[in-house]
Parts: structure tokens; sequence; C-alpha cells
């Protein structure tokens, strides 16, 4: 009789009831409106993106004014934080692009799309102050970052028209993985 109802104690706290029981004043249903302020995702083709403007140069001002270079070391080679910068140039094998000195991933290589670096830059950075830049700020950070990685020429003025359209060097080939042959050790030239 005893194990019969730890039985059925067990089955109710799994139950679907229990689980959509009161939250006894722990958290509350967010509003529309705290719902909308969340929902800041940028998507490939930058429907999302608010209107704004950034080139290369007023970007790289605000690399050393935001703090920017304080983590990611002077023009983002790196330093505490992942480099932003490759030091190795285009030229090299697909499983290795965009990988720095200390191995991280660089992401203005990576990303398949120049609006996951906006978005990234816009939900994570800087560091403990995210969300405090403006989108013309992100626009600029994200085409110094594309420039010195030499994906994007310099004068080049980044907005929601163009941010899109940017090619980024992982292109199609973005999430493949170089095939394994027969004798080569399983994790011979693939990442980490």
């Amino acid at each position: 009789m005893g194990s019969l109802r730890l039985v059925t104690i067990a089955l109710l706290l799994g139950s679907p009831a229990f689980a959509q029981s009161p939250t006894y004043g722990v958290g509350r249903t967010p509003t529309p409106e705290e719902t909308r302020a969340l929902d800041i995702s940028i998507g490939p083709t930058g429907e999302e993106l608010p209107p704004g403007r950034g080139t290369a140069k007023e970007g790289a001002t605000l690399f050393q004014q935001k703090g920017c270079a304080g983590c990611h070391g002077k023009a983002g080679i790196g330093a505490m934080a992942p480099a932003l910068q490759s030091n190795k140039g285009q030229d090299i094998p697909l499983w290795e692009r965009g990988r720095g000195t200390s191995g991280w991933m660089i992401l203005p290589l990576t990303a398949p799309f120049a609006t996951t670096v906006w978005d990234y830059i816009h939900r994570g950075m800087p560091l403990g102050r995210e969300g405090t830049l403006t989108a013309d700020e992100v626009y600029s950070l994200t085409a110094y970052l594309l420039f010195v990685n030499q994906v994007i020429p310099e004068d080049q003025v980044l907005d929601k028209q163009s941010l899109p359209k940017v090619k980024m060097p992982m292109g199609d080939d973005y999430g493949r993985l170089p095939d394994w042959k027969h004798g080569t050790p399983r994790l011979q030239g693939y990442p980490y």
C-alpha cells in the first residue's frame, strides 16, 4: 500500500496539471509590450533592421571610445575576449577560415550573414552594457569589423538595405566540413 502511494505521488508530480499549477507569486506573464521589446532578432534578409547607417571609419573611432579594444585588443586582434580580426588572410582552407591564433572562431569571418554580426553586436555588446549602442553605432562597428577582415571596402556605407547584401567569406560553405578520407585520423583538419 505504501509503494502505491509513492507511485501515485510520483505520477501526480510529473503530470501536466502540476506543471501548470499556480506560480505562488514567483514570476508573471510578460505584457505584449515587454514581449515586443525582447523580440530583437535580426534575420538574414534584414527585414527587422532599424533605420541607421555607419562606415568603417566611424566604427574604428567607436571601437576605441566604447571600450571594445579593452577586451578585444587593439584593432580586434585579441586580448581577454576573442579576436575579432583574423591574422591569417583569406587564402586558407574552409575549416580554418576565421580562426585566430588562440583558436577562437572570428565572428565576422564565420558568420553566415552580415546581419548575424550586426545582431550579435546589438544584443551582446558592450559586455555589461548590452543594448546601449544606437543603431548607427552598431552599423558603424559592424562596418569596421567587416572592413578589417577584408569583407567590405573601407568607404562602404552599411544600412538596412546594404547590410543584408554583403557576401560573407563562408558563403554557401557555412556549416560544411571537409570530407573525411580513409586512413586519416578522424579529427585531423577539423575545427576543435
